[in-house]
């Protein structure tokens, strides 16, 4: 054995010290990374059990859709499995094309993007846009992709706290004139499921002349008259910059996009890093896409089975005493308190064939730790019902109601 290999190496100092996810898993509490062995839509098989999947964001049902998996069969036979190089070079398909051409009618806007993620929609847009001697703005509860984004631009990342309009006007104003500038934030906040106050927003943004990008990727599908999104649902579609989301959401598969004006589009495909080195969107995926787009548009009778089955959930969960915060759409979030009682009532309600998602520090405080859940379209009343006997039951039993 040579020296070199003899050497501490000190860069993974962190990794052998990192212990808390063992500790979960020696005890039984570890909810991550559960393997999923076959999904029927509401219902998955984890472990061998059928349990009722009450955490997913598939909130049209659109995953098992017979016309999204006939698209996506068909492109799978006629482009292959991959695109096997970037949209910039060999990657951008016909497909592609279309996707964005629906999107941009569909977002009212001149012009979208398609990117392989939408982790990648929010690096791209931001970095892309987000020069030297340019501010991006960010609440505190945006996701971690714009976070992110702004990292890896060359501008200057100001935060202000959650949904304070006052606090990001007070910082706004310290911002010379002349400066490029962009806020950005969730349309439907991941954790909360809170909406952004866009009309307060954009009043602040056009007398500062910045920019307002919002990333909907839990409002497409779920708001606005048409399934279109936050700034539909305020009216405001004109007058937001930017709309940023997702495919991994209502649109049932991955990938992401961001739609605007043809020169910002036009200057993104070309300066956008996210988009220019990394493979393209895969035919069967975009396809999917397509498909689910023109169900999205074509049964508004999904997204009324989503508000119904959110309004029995938020309401059942709220008349047993359960704390839900403000949350206003499909993702309800349940407040259990301390980090140790939420992995327990996730394991209990796991066992009972419940699936939730944990959600904990550094996310939240470390006192606000909670089970966010979220609804589809297709969930029955009698799974939604018996989630909620569940949740009651295990709640008395850990005195968390």
């Amino acid at each position: 054995m040579n020296t070199e290999t003899l050497q501490h190496v000190a860069l993974f100092d962190k990794c052998k010290t990192f212990t808390k996810a063992r500790e979960l898993q020696a005890v039984g509490l570890y909810p991550y990374f559960r393997p999923i062995s076959h999904s029927e839509d509401t219902v998955v098989v984890i472990e061998g059990k059928e349990r009722i999947m009450m955490g997913s964001n598939n909130y049209l049902g659109l995953t098992h859709h017979p016309a999204v998996l006939a698209a996506a069969k068909q492109a799978l036979e006629r482009y292959g499995s991959g695109c096997t190089g970037s949209r910039l070079l060999n990657g951008t398909l016909d497909l592609h094309e279309r996707l964005e051409q629906e999107l941009a009618q569909f977002f009212g806007k001149e012009a979208c993007l398609v990117f392989s993620t939408g982790y990648q929609a929010n690096l791209g847009l931001i970095s892309g846009l987000v020069g030297r001697g340019d501010v991006v703005f960010l609440d505190k509860l945006d996701h971690a992709s714009i976070v992110d984004g702004a990292k890896m631009s060359y501008g200057e990342t100001v935060r202000f706290n959650h949904g304070d309009l006052a606090q990001l006007e007070r910082k706004l104003q310290q911002v010379p004139g002349g400066t490029g500038i962009m806020v950005i934030v969730d349309g439907v906040y991941s954790m909360e499921g809170d909406i952004a106050d866009v009309p307060g927003l954009l009043k602040i943004c056009q007398k500062y002349g910045a920019a307002l990008a919002l990333d909907d990727a839990h409002a497409v599908g779920v708001l606005g008259p048409h399934g279109d999104g936050t700034a539909a649902h305020f009216g405001l579609t004109d007058e937001v910059d930017i709309i940023v989301g997702t495919f991994s959401k209502s649109l049932a598969s991955i990938g992401g996009f961001a739609a605007g004006s043809e020169s910002v589009i036009h200057f993104l495909k070309h300066n956008s890093r996210p988009l220019i080195f990394t493979a393209a969107l895969p035919p069967a995926n975009t396809a999917g896409v397509l498909a689910s787009l023109d169900i999205l548009q074509r049964e508004p009778e999904r997204r009324e089975c989503l508000w119904q089955n959110t309004r029995r959930l938020q309401n059942g969960l709220r008349s047993v005493g359960f704390d839900i915060g403000p949350t206003e759409t499909p993702i309800v979030p349940v407040l259990i308190g301390p980090l140790e009682k939420t992995f327990l009532f996730w394991r209990k309600l796991f066992e009972a064939g419940v699936f939730t998602n944990p959600v904990v520090p550094p996310a939240v405080p470390p006192s606000h730790c909670r089970l966010r859940t979220s609804l589809m379209a297709t969930h029955t009343a009698q799974q939604i019902d018996h989630a909620l006997e569940v949740f009651a039951r295990l709640g008395k039993e850990l005195g968390v109601i």
